[in-house]
């Protein structure tokens, strides 16, 4: 387990706004350097800018978790200036509009997963081998949401939900091989935050899926006074990385009932074979 991480190095994808930005602000007050890596570089740089008014050491730089070559030239970077990395949270994430799943277009499905699955999969590939060479221990978070432990139809986001689903799978058998390396693994579940996720997302898209999107509206009045605040989820992370947690989640009081009913309907649905087997 990661018990120390004053005076060590995190580095934080998707880390200029949001989620990210929370992440990056609690490790810094843990006592992290950490390197802020963003698609945008300039929001990179402002936090990076935020994070070192604290006293920590901070660059930001722009990466392209899309790219390998972008992420191995992120990771010598990273490694030149804050030296080995020890946590690395991969928070990128993007969402196609909302809409019957069987109605998106192949880009849809091909830019939300190359982002939110295959994105974290080459950051991992990217930075894991500089973990394993300094051997002091290291922890990854991986970014998926309450949607990737249930699906609900009426949210109408079925690419994104599908693409964090199969994120908390890798997620789950990462940490089983990693575990006898001492690095741990954990997949951050947030439930409902105050971000800019599909806003993001829009201006973000490249041209090769697609192009950008019209910029969507803001989240809904009644939805942003119940939601939680990002900055509230960076000390949720550091407690999930201290305990080695597998399932980091923002707001357990309604994970657990919607949880439990998806395995009680598994369960049932088994149960009912069995039955039928029996008659």
């Amino acid at each position: 387990m990661m018990e120390q991480l004053a005076d060590r190095t995190a580095v934080v994808i998707g880390g200029a706004q949001g989620i990210g930005r929370g992440i990056a602000l609690a490790l810094a007050d843990e006592g992290m350097q950490v390197a802020v890596l963003d698609i945008e570089a300039a929001v990179a740089e402002r936090t990076a800018k935020e994070l070192a008014a604290k006293g920590v050491r901070a660059i930001g730089l722009r990466v392209d978790v899309t790219d390998e070559t972008s992420l191995a030239q992120a990771a010598a970077a990273v490694e030149a200036a804050l030296g080995p990395v020890h946590v690395l949270s991969n928070n990128a994430g993007v969402s196609a509009p909302q809409g019957p799943i069987t109605e998106k277009r192949d880009a849809d499905w091909q830019w939300v997963f190359s982002v939110n699955l295959f994105g974290i999969v080459k950051a991992v590939q990217a930075f894991l081998p500089g973990m394993r060479r300094h051997g002091q221990g290291a922890h990854i978070v991986n970014t998926s949401s309450m949607a990737g432990l249930i699906a609900v139809p009426e949210l109408r986001v079925g690419v994104y939900t599908a693409s964090k689903y199969a994120c908390t799978a890798y997620c789950e058998i990462l940490r089983a091989e990693l575990a006898p390396e001492n690095i741990g693994v954990s997949v951050l579940c947030p439930g409902l935050i105050d971000t800019e996720l599909s806003r993001t997302s829009a201006r973000n898209r490249p041209d090769h899926f697609g192009g950008p999107l019209p910029t969507p509206g803001p989240m809904p009045e009644e939805m942003r006074k119940v939601a939680m605040q990002p900055e509230e989820v960076g000390p949720i992370v550091v407690r999930g990385i201290r305990a080695n947690r597998l399932h980091i989640l923002t707001h357990p009081e309604m994970s657990i009932p919607m949880v439990e009913a998806r395995f009680a309907a598994i369960r049932d649905d088994a149960e009912g074979e069995l039955a039928d087997r029996r008659r």
